[in-house]
Order: structure tokens, then sequence, then C-alpha cells
């Protein structure tokens, strides 16, 4: 896998250029041709990803980004080369599935079963300790979780049950693309669980240095960035401090993480090994080829991360240089797509 490195504002480390990393398999040379790519997105994913910049590098290679009429049959739109869409409700999820059914010469950007799994903060987590990681550099967890669908004033014993200990990081149990479903909070004590809102999903929090690493997967370019997280929580203050405290969300952060402020190890992003290895089994088992993930490391060690959070189509327009990153991945799509056809017409089993 090839390593690139680019300038940016985030943190230089060793060899690692500004706190990003980027690990590319695609290959640069693509054939140019027409490529129409159809997408529903909703207005704010739209503003956000079809940027001007990706839009003149689409252009210039042939690409043609076709907005979807959601009022009409989707069979009778296009014809596309490859559908992009992150639209939530079980009304689009049949539209797509059933498409996707249809026409099986369409990449479908992605399949609405895979996308589901990680829309329910119980299941998206699960079976990552089990990850085949030998060898990799490090070693992935999950912290400790439970899920409260119900009542959170007798959620105290069941806590205990479970045997997690507090400060705990309390979650909305779905993600349904509201800023509701991204809403983080930190709860100190048994009496603070009573105000939070069910459905939820309770973690244990675990000390990392307050950084945290956002891993973004573009097919098979990975690219990694820092960002600005909670602190430790001390066991001082574990011992003094009550309630429950709502904190920001880490993507909307502004602040981008400056070497000053950081202990060379707490900075060090993670193996490239590790996330090689954690990449390659996620999109095996998840079926996704666009989603982003987020690490943290266990503070005072080096090579122990958890993995807190799996997002699917993520703000890429954070991610540096994101519009090169597309337009590679899409021209990938269609020299795969063109090489198939010519195995298919020559009698050759892909």
């Amino acid at each position: 896998m090839r390593v690139e490195e680019e300038e940016d504002n985030m943190v230089p480390q060793g060899n690692e250029a500004d706190g990003e990393m980027v690990l590319d398999t695609a290959s640069s040379q693509h054939q140019e041709e027409k490529l129409v790519i159809g997408y529903a997105l909703t207005s704010k994913k739209k503003q956000s990803f079809l940027q001007p910049k990706l839009e003149v590098l689409a252009r210039k290679k042939g690409i043609s980004f076709v907005s979807i009429d959601q009022d009409k049959p989707l069979s009778d739109q296009g014809p596309f080369d490859v559908v992009l869409h992150k639209l939530l409700g079980n009304e689009w999820h049949d539209v797509i599935q059933d498409y996707q059914q249809k026409h099986p010469e369409v990449t479908v950007l992605d399949p609405p079963g895979s996308i589901q799994r990680i829309y329910n903060r119980q299941s998206m987590l699960q079976g990552l300790a089990d990850l085949n990681l030998a060898e990799c550099d490090g070693m992935i967890c999950v912290p400790k979780q439970m899920v409260v669908l119900q009542d959170t004033t007798s959620s105290a014993n069941e806590v205990a049950k479970a045997g997690l200990k507090f400060p705990l990081v309390a979650k909305p149990l779905l993600v349904d693309g509201t800023a509701k479903s991204h809403q983080l909070f930190l709860a100190y004590d048994c009496l603070s669980l009573a105000k939070l809102e069910p459905p939820l999903v309770l973690q244990e929090f675990v000390n990392h240095g307050g950084v945290l690493f956002k891993v973004f997967v573009v097919g098979d370019v990975i690219r990694v960035v820092r960002r600005y997280s909670l602190p430790n929580v001390s066991n001082v203050e574990k011992e003094k401090v009550a309630g429950v405290f709502q904190f920001p969300r880490v993507s909307s952060a502004a602040a981008s993480v400056d070497k000053t402020d950081l202990d060379p190890r707490v900075a060090e992003l993670p193996p490239k090994p590790l996330l090689e290895g954690l990449v390659r089994e996620l999109r095996s088992r998840l079926g996704l080829r666009l989603f982003n993930i987020d690490m943290i490391r266990e503070h005072g060690s080096q090579d122990v991360f958890y993995v807190i959070d799996i997002n699917y189509f993520p703000g890429y327009g954070k991610m540096p240089d994101y519009e090169q990153v597309f337009i590679d991945f899409f021209l990938g799509l269609a020299q795969a797509k063109h090489e198939k056809g010519l195995c298919v017409k020559s009698g050759i089993d892909m």
C-alpha cells in the first residue's frame, strides 16, 4: 500500500505530515470516459460535499453529478453509473434496495443494508474485538458499553451489573441524521443518568490525552486527522464531580491540534499496519466503502486503541484534498467496470 504525505495545518510528527497520513492503493491511471453519478443527499450534505472545486475537477475528467428527483421513480431516471446517497427513512431504504436489485450494473454507494448496521450504536461496534489484526503493531478495543431503552432512573443497578465505571459517555442509540442524534454527554454518577433521555448507549469513558483520531476511508484510501477531544478525567475529579455535562461534537471543532499543545506520545498517529488491517476488516465486515472511524489511544499506552464510533459518508469536507481523492475513487470505479465489461465479453470470469 502506497503511503503519501501532504501538508496542511495539522500536527507534524516524525515523518507524518501535519497530522495527516494517507494510505492509498488506488491507481492514479484511469481512462477518461464519461461517468454519470446520480446523487440523493440532504441539502446540508450536498452543500458540504459538492464544493465548486470538486465539480470543476469532475468536469475535467468527464464526470457529471446529476440530482435524483425523489418524487419520481428512480428507475425512470438516469441512466447512472454510480448512485451516491445518504438519506434516512424506510421509504428511501426500500427504494434504493429495489433499484439495486433491478440494476446490478450500477454501483450503489453504499448498499442500504450495510449502512443500516452503523445507524444503531448497539450494533455499530459489535464484533470489533474479534477482528483479525495479528501482527498489526497494536491492539483494537471497544469501550465497555450498555444500552438503556427506557427508564434511566432505574438504570443505575444495570450499570453496576454490566461492570461499567463512571464517568460514562452517553449517546443516543440511533443515528438519524439530526443534530440531536449526535449529542454527547458525560455522566459522573448514577443520579445524573435520570436526566438523560432514552434510548441511549452508555459507554465507559477512556482517558486518551484529549486527542481523537478521525480515520477517513474512501475506497482504498485512508486518511487520518487529529482532533481535540475531552481531556483526561483524574481520580480526584471522579470523586468530587457530580452531574451530567454536554460536550461539543468533535467533528465541528474549528481548532486544529497544534504540536506545541501535546506530548509527542499522545500526538503520534496510529501505526499504519494497524490502520490498514482495521480498515480492511471493517470494509469486509460492513460492506462499506465510504465511512470514517473515531479512534482514541488509551492514555499511558503506546499501542492500545479504542474505536468509539463509526460514521457512514461523514463530513469529507474536513478531510484535506478530499476532492481529488473522490475524483480518483470515481475514476477507479469506472475503470473497474470497464475492465469487468471487457472480461465478460471475452468470456473471462472475474
